[in-house]
């Protein structure tokens, strides 16, 4: 690994080169905030893929690809005279000491939950912080995620189930109830029930320290995984997968399935 004075010189480094870019590539040149954040979502995504498949050599990549947008952000910043990469290092830095006193200070905090609790607290108290416990989480932020979010952020102030299975209750309340509204055939209450059901499967699994994004993507990569095998053996055996059975396909499916098992 490398020294701190060699990491110092490789960031080092990258500025520079990003600042001859802006001077003399033409596309670097008139890239701006708004032109930057399409390909910042992007790579962001990116590198949640990488992450998620515990890819190394790609993890590394794609967070040299995200940097390389939080430095850029940045010179857009200092040629505005707004803000420098100095100002978000320090910011960063002040901001993460300011939040931690158990560390830096006199306040105790033994456990993970002791610390989320404090810093939901800390960022209440904040004078640039957020005005409500849950006006901070961001609008475009995914459905999942955000939800997920939420509760951790109405956990951190005691808003929570006093006892973790109580939670499977009201999973089951709000299934029955979207089971009601699917007889009916009310397509927007099912819509709203349907809602009320992922949001408490979500608590429940928050509750259980799962994370069901993760948890959805690892179902998603699975079964792309297993509906590939039963495309490729339809294309050898020249059967197009519309013309398959069902049965045709659960065998496959299931011969997928064994497979994994073995491997793992």
């Amino acid at each position: 690994m490398h020294t701190k004075e060699e990491k110092l010189a490789a960031f080092g480094r990258l500025l520079d080169v990003l600042d001859t870019l802006r001077v003399k590539c033409p596309w670097d040149r008139k890239q701006t905030n708004e032109s930057l954040r399409p390909n910042t979502i992007e790579e962001t995504f990116e590198l949640c893929d990488a992450l998620m498949k515990d890819d190394k050599k790609n993890i590394c990549k794609e967070l040299g690809d995200v940097l390389l947008h939080v430095c850029f952000y940045a010179l857009i910043g200092s040629e505005t005279g707004d803000f420098d990469i100095a100002d978000v290092c320090n910011t960063q830095a002040d901001k993460l000491i300011f939040r931690h006193p158990h560390v830096y200070g006199n306040v105790k905090a033994e456990t993970t939950e002791q610390v989320l609790e404090n810093w939901e607290q800390i960022k209440l108290k904040e004078k640039d912080g957020n005005k409500s416990v849950l006006s901070g989480i961001p609008d475009a932020l995914p459905s999942l995620i955000k939800a997920f979010r939420i509760q951790e952020k109405a956990q951190n102030v005691g808003f929570d189930w006093k006892d973790k299975g109580d939670v499977w209750a009201k999973v089951r309340e709000e299934l029955d109830e979207l089971e009601v509204e699917l007889r009916k055939g009310d397509e927007e209450n099912s819509t709203r029930e349907l809602g009320d059901f992922l949001f408490s499967l979500i608590n429940a699994a928050r509750l259980y320290h799962l994370n069901p994004d993760n948890a959805l993507e690892h179902t998603n990569q699975k079964f792309i995984s297993r509906f590939n095998y039963i495309e490729e053996h339809s294309i050898k055996a020249g059967k197009p997968l519309t013309e398959m059975s069902l049965e045709e396909m659960d065998k496959l499916w299931n011969e997928a399935k064994c497979r994994e098992q073995i491997k793992n």
